[in-house]
């Protein structure tokens, strides 16, 4: 891995404060956490989710050079080209995002998984990958960019189109749809949120959130596509999105290094300690809800299908479980970095173990 070059401190100017572009706690401006001009269709949700995800990593002051970007196929996979053009990526084979992710993070666990999926991609050819990576409990912030159509292949349904929901041609979707957010619920997945593309207020401190969370972090993001579903009669679209959208609470994120400086009302909310002192915030609206109960979260999103409202904010978070890093009992250095005689030691060590076995 290449050694990050040493960063240039900003000219002072009268007053002590820094001239030029504001900087984060890493002393990196937001243009440092950018990528290449996106090739989607214009007004396409994934873009804001590609915006919401710049935000959210400078904001957290993540290291560019240790993040892993990786995707699957589909629309949603051309996110990753789209931010932080100094990290890793690998755009795995279609569906099997969370099984290339697993191997790159437990071979370096020094680096920050970012996935990026679609519909598609996770709830359709890859969710026997979602299930299984969501049971181990990766560290890894799953984004799902959820737009209910196969946007590479002209708009077919996907697995997570509504039942009822017409397609642009008019016939409507006969299946019932697979909730991601259920799903991960169900799974014991340690942190699942669900929010939307045009709703970058919540968006934004919910992937901080996410990238945070020691284990894998769901978060389902509706995100309309304007092509194939972004008409009367969908349920994907930004119409729907905002005319149903029902937030469960408030949310909002604050770094270790902030806390100091921030002031909540007490007993307005929620809050949960990230493993890293991060302080996630949920602030109540109508509903006297905790997402660190599991049942509460099962029948929160129960009620939401039967009603069918559009629930966003974070559902369900479990801060206490072991990581699969944890549960392997993994050594503090990189696998990647440790030299041949530590990973592949001489026959003189197998013959040790055999021989423990007489």
């Amino acid at each position: 891995m290449p050694t990050p070059p040493t960063l240039p401190k900003m000219p002072a100017v009268p007053g002590g404060q820094p001239k030029g572009p504001a900087l984060n706690h890493r002393e990196l401006p937001m243009t440092d956490y950018g990528g290449g001009n996106s090739t989607l269709c214009a007004g396409c949700g994934h873009d804001a989710i590609t915006a919401a995800l710049t935000r959210a990593l400078w904001e957290n002051a993540e290291n560019p050079y240790k993040v892993a970007k990786m995707s699957g196929i589909g629309c949603s996979s051309k996110t990753t080209a789209y931010f932080l053009s100094r990290s890793w990526g690998f755009n795995s084979v279609h569906g099997r995002m969370p099984s290339v992710t697993t191997g790159a993070v437990l071979a370096n666990r020094g680096l920050k998984a970012i996935g990026i999926s679609g519909d598609g991609d996770s709830a359709s050819i890859g969710i026997g990958q979602l299930v299984h990576v969501i049971r181990r409990n990766l560290p890894l912030c799953y984004v799902v960019e959820n737009n209910g159509v196969y946007g590479l292949t002209k708009g077919q349904f996907s697995a997570t189109a509504d039942r009822g929901s017409r397609s642009k041609w008019g016939d409507s979707n006969q299946f019932e749809p697979i909730d991601l957010c259920g799903l991960a619920v169900e799974l014991g997945c340690t942190f699942v949120a669900r929010s939307y593309s045009g709703d970058r207020k919540q968006l934004i401190p919910i992937l901080r959130a996410a990238m945070r969370h020691r284990g894998t972090a769901l978060v389902d993001v509706l995100s309309p596509c304007v092509t194939f579903n972004n008409h009367a009669g969908s349920t994907k679209s930004y119409d729907w999105a905002k005319e149903r959208e029902d937030p469960i609470h408030e949310v909002g994120y604050v770094n270790p290094w902030e806390l100091e400086e921030v002031e909540y009302e007490a007993g307005s909310g929620v809050e949960v300690t990230l493993p890293d002192g991060g302080l996630l915030h949920l602030k109540k609206l109508e509903r006297d809800y905790d997402p660190r109960d599991i049942k509460a979260a099962k029948a929160l999103l129960a009620r939401g299908r039967e009603s069918h409202e559009f629930l966003t904010g974070v559902i369900y978070i479990d801060e206490d479980r072991p990581s699969l890093l944890d549960e392997l009992k993994l050594v503090d250095a990189p696998l990647a970095t440790l030299p041949q005689s530590v990973t592949r030691p001489g026959p003189e060590v197998l013959d040790e173990v055999m021989e423990s076995f007489r």
